[in-house]
């Protein structure tokens, strides 16, 4: 059944599943994890996706939910985005799925991404560069990127520091650079029926993001991975003015438990007649729900 936005009171855009119900976790993987329990101050199990969606009902929030292909940048196995697309669709009273394709996959990928969206419902998709360890304009991952466009939807890009590869020798391979926003802003141009979400802050770029979202219609930017006490005032600021339609809910979960995230955020100066769109309606109206 579809979605009651009645029943829901918010959508987190931004929630990951980081281990299949079927396979062992990848000890790759299992370094990053471990570090990145680290730096967030987070359990280092990783729930399985039932139980994420299980959380999320009970506490009323609709979710988007997808993986992270770096195969190529990482080495590490992926979540089957077709694991993925099936759990949601058994849920999709509360769930969305999200698909991630490592760039690299170029034509290749643009096939799975297009069977994605036409036979499993696929909602949107998920990149993040520095672990695909890629820069977010490179012309290979165009391909996929056409599909995305033809069928509009959104794409989340991850921007900003990365808390994957956070305190590991060399940062776990991570190279901070290919979270600069501003690389994606020839994609923005390229692809206009792309729906693009910056997510995070983007700090240590943080105006980067806000002049995107300013200057392009399809830029948006979610608040996740941050608690919100921590977040740079010009966020709260233009979140309270010029960009309060484009300003989007997501916690990291299993990172940032969403609960905790919205407790905070009552509390560092977002305006009361702006919550709703950020917590629900600016998302419902991405997404396609109203």
């Amino acid at each position: 059944m579809p979605i009651d936005l009645s029943k829901i009171r918010a959508i987190d855009v931004h929630v990951h599943a980081e281990i299949s119900c079927h396979d062992p976790e990848d000890p790759v993987m299992g370094q990053f994890f471990d570090a990145a329990s680290a730096y967030f101050k987070a359990p280092r199990e990783r729930p399985k996706m039932p139980e994420i969606i299980e959380l999320y009902r009970e506490t009323q929030i609709a979710l988007c939910l997808f993986t992270v292909d770096a195969e190529s940048g990482m080495g590490a196995k992926r979540v089957s985005n077709y694991e993925v697309a099936e759990m949601a669709a058994k849920n999709d009273d509360i769930c969305m799925a999200f698909a991630s394709i490592d760039p690299h996959k170029g034509k290749f990928g643009a096939r799975e991404a297009e069977d994605l969206i036409k036979n499993y419902g696929v909602k949107g998709f998920k990149f993040h560069h520095i672990a695909q360890n890629c820069d977010p304009g490179d012309k290979m991952g165009y391909p996929i990127y056409e599909v995305i466009n033809e069928y509009k939807l959104p794409a989340i890009f991850h921007t900003g520091h990365s808390g994957m590869g956070t305190g590991m020798r060399g940062g776990g391979g991570m190279r901070l650079k290919y979270g600069e926003p501003m690389l994606v802003d020839d994609v923005a141009v390229d692809f206009p029926d792309m729906k693009i979400i910056l997510a995070h802050p983007s700090w240590p770029w943080v105006d980067e993001s806000l002049s995107m979202a300013l200057h392009k219609t399809n830029v948006y930017i979610d608040l996740s991975g941050w608690s919100p006490k921590y977040f740079p005032k010009q966020v709260i600021q233009y979140a309270n003015t010029q960009l309060k339609h484009k300003m989007l809910f997501g916690s990291d979960f299993p990172l940032i438990h969403p609960d905790k995230w919205i407790k905070t955020a009552q509390d560092v100066g977002f305006r009361e007649e702006v919550m709703p769109g950020i917590m629900k309606d600016n998302a419902a109206k991405l997404l396609g729900l109203t």
